[in-house]
């Protein structure tokens, strides 16, 4: 369908080198968009790269620390020039620690939500000015169902989506006249390298989610191509500041 057709379009994706960054970046270009990847893991990066390239897409791969406000401005320069303009900016980039609220050092909880949060306001301001060059654009931000729910291992990380859903309906609202819609995607309980670690350190965590999830599985990155698509099309014109939640019917329970 013409309305889900990302040809010539650019769509960066931070924390696009592994997990559900890549297989969002994979369906962006399916669909026909030239993808940027950024992150930290130059090695991870290329890999990615490669991988994507293997099967004929359009692929590249910016060096960057989202936290840092000046590397941020020069990645995305650096992109713009790569492809020509920018129309689609997902934010994934994300960490976890898990710790007890009273174990947490102020370390941790900066490094958290410079990560998480910080890096979502330095990127979408970064790629403003691109996206108006345009005519608009999308900014997809990648929040969790823990900005919904409670859970005491994650204090810092619940805070940092939290926050992220809140600054997207925010954010909505101020470029709405900029043509740009800003959405939030909320993954539950997915299989990537983050909860393999969470579930070694979560005792009881694979039966939880299991039983409480009505598809009974986890989910896969591949579940993120078809609602990235979606948000970065022309499909979702008239969607703006709201939370697509993926996660199976986990949060549907209660």
């Amino acid at each position: 369908m013409k309305i889900f057709d990302l040809a010539g379009k650019t769509a960066i994706v931070t924390g696009g080198n592994g997990g559900i960054g890549l297989a969002m970046a994979r369906g962006l270009a399916e669909a026909g968009a030239q993808v940027v990847l950024m992150g930290r893991d130059g090695a991870k990066g290329a890999a990615a790269v490669g991988a994507l390239e293997k099967d004929g897409l359009a692929a590249h791969f910016v060096e960057v620390d989202v936290t840092a406000e000046d590397r941020v401005a020069a990645a995305v320069e650096e992109a713009a020039r790569i492809g020509g303009r920018i129309d689609i900016l997902v934010n994934n980039a994300g960490i976890a620690i898990r710790k007890l609220p009273q174990d947490y050092t102020l370390e941790d909880w900066h490094k958290v939500l410079d990560t998480n949060l910080t890096s979502a306001f330095l990127m979408s301001q970064a790629v403003y000015p691109a996206l108006c060059r345009a005519g608009g654009g999308k900014i997809i931000n990648i929040a969790s169902v823990l900005a919904l729910l409670g859970a005491p291992f994650s204090v810092a990380y619940s805070a940092s989506k939290g926050g992220l859903v809140q600054f997207t309906r925010a954010l909505a609202t101020a470029w709405a006249p900029d043509n740009i819609q800003v959405n939030a995607i909320l993954p539950g309980w997915i299989e990537t390298e983050l909860t393999v670690q969470a579930r070694a350190q979560v005792p009881g965590l694979n039966d939880n989610v299991l039983s409480r999830t009505p598809a009974r599985r986890w989910g896969a990155p591949g579940d993120f191509a078809g609602p990235a698509v979606f948000l970065a099309s022309s499909a979702s014109d008239f969607v703006t500041g709201a939370s697509l939640v993926v996660d199976g019917g986990f949060t549907v329970q209660g």
